[in-house]
């Protein structure tokens, strides 16, 4: 049974605050932090101290609050209700269920296994597969960036070289502050192909042209000729990493877009978020993992090790997926394609049948990543750049789509826990 919806009110009326407060039902301080947020707009009460309120954004606030409180949208917090008590955002780009994640309906593991991570990034950003799609950095984006990029310290972490770079592009593009569909695409473009260019090479090699997967390749790899293999899995890595839903980092962009940052900067916001090892950094922590097991020839120890330290097993579990990783299944069938990559995958398979005995937990994509990267010849932290690179194409979907939603929804009330006030002035 649901509640009856109240009559509406004549549009031209005005509320006083305690009229707006009570129609609410919150308290006059609130409907203030309304005002605040822009969800509501006021007009000051002529030679009076007091603010009016129009009947018809009160009202209409009102039942948004009921729909939202009542969990029937399907999104809490900033965007609404949820039962549950997490934080969920409306969004019509990533489902994850049942051991599988979908783009906008489609099987996220599908669309990497049949198009290039560009094709899929066009899905993501626009629902519609635009075959051949590719990627082109403007000249004038990539030397400003490559400059910015070149006075980093030597020991800079992929984030910073990514997050200057973008940073670097953004002022390079008069038009940034262009929120419309068309102008955010036209970044998203520009800026994928704008920060994989303005990485430093691994290598002599570096190539600025062709499928996004090849010229990422000359910069995390010191093997100048990769096989069609090792490319394909690279390529597929980044079309499988595109989004995951609401992760941290994507939250962060998510707010950086609702107060209507430009995607610059909110692409910014994301990676200064990715750096955690337990986000986009996790790959390097099972990179290492897997160096080690190598090197010893046998897990058991290795394993013992991380568990006497009292530290969690990297690349093993995911609070998303009860079973298998789909990412992970996808990209280690790549991987048995590579003769190179034989002995990481022994080595993985050995890792996780040890740490079976302990707790069954399967492997994730971040031991998937492991093995691309160190039977690769690439840097521990190259996971990293394979997972910020691949990310920046959601995390642009992702703005776009709050760019469309009121501003400022994604401002949580805090709840405040410390000594009421008044309290005595400090001596």
């Amino acid at each position: 049974m649901r509640d009856q919806e109240p009559a509406p009110m004549d549009a031209e009326r005005r509320l006083s605050t305690k009229e707006a407060a009570e129609l609410l039902g919150v308290k006059p301080e609130t409907v203030y932090a309304y005002v605040s947020r822009g969800q509501l707009s006021s007009r000051r009460v002529s030679g009076g101290r007091g603010s009016t309120f129009d009947a018809g954004e009160v009202e209409a606030l009102a039942r948004r609050n009921r729909r939202d409180s009542s969990g029937g949208s399907g999104s809490g917090g900033p965007g609404g209700g949820n039962p549950g008590g997490e934080l969920s955002v409306r969004t019509r780009l990533t489902l994850i269920e049942s051991d599988r994640y979908f783009f906008r309906g489609v099987d996220a593991v599908d669309l990497a296994d049949r198009h290039t991570y560009e094709e899929v990034a066009e899905w993501l950003w626009t629902g519609r597969m635009l075959p051949g799609s590719t990627f082109t950095a403007p000249a004038a984006f990539v030397s400003v960036a490559r400059r910015a990029v070149e006075a980093l310290p030597e020991h800079a972490a992929p984030a910073d070289l990514l997050r200057v770079a973008t940073v670097a592009a953004a002022t390079a593009d008069p038009l940034r502050f262009d929120l419309s569909e068309d102008a955010v695409l036209g970044t998203a473009r520009t800026l994928i192909p704008t920060l994989v260019a303005a990485l430093p090479p691994a290598g002599h090699h570096r190539r600025d042209e062709g499928p996004m997967a090849h010229r990422l390749w000359t910069r995390l790899s010191v093997h100048k000729d990769p096989d069609e293999a090792s490319l394909r899995a690279l390529d597929a890595a980044l079309a499988l990493l595109v989004d995951h839903d609401l992760a941290a980092s994507t939250l962060a962009v998510r707010v950086a877009a609702s107060a209507r940052a430009h995607p610059y900067a909110a692409v910014s916001a994301g990676l200064g978020v990715i750096e955690g090892p337990l986000h986009g950094a996790a790959s390097g922590l099972a990179h290492r993992l897997l160096q080690d097991v190598l090197e010893q020839g046998d897990a058991a120890p290795v394993i013992a090790d991380e568990l006497r330290a009292g530290r969690r097993v990297p690349g093993l579990g995911h609070r998303l997926y009860p079973g298998e990783d789909p990412r992970a299944r996808a990209l280690f069938a790549l991987l048995e394609q590579i003769p190179r990559a034989e002995p990481a995958l022994l080595a993985a398979r050995d890792i996780v049948e040890t740490t079976a005995r302990h707790a069954p937990l399967h492997a994730n994509v971040d031991l998937a990543l492991a093995v691309l990267t160190v039977s690769s010849g690439m840097a521990p932290t190259a996971g990293e750049t394979i997972f910020a690179v691949a990310r920046t194409a959601g995390w642009i979907a992702h703005a776009l789509e709050e760019y469309g939603e009121r501003p400022l929804r994604m401002r949580p009330s805090g709840l405040y826990a410390g000594p009421r006030p008044p309290q005595p002035l400090p001596e």
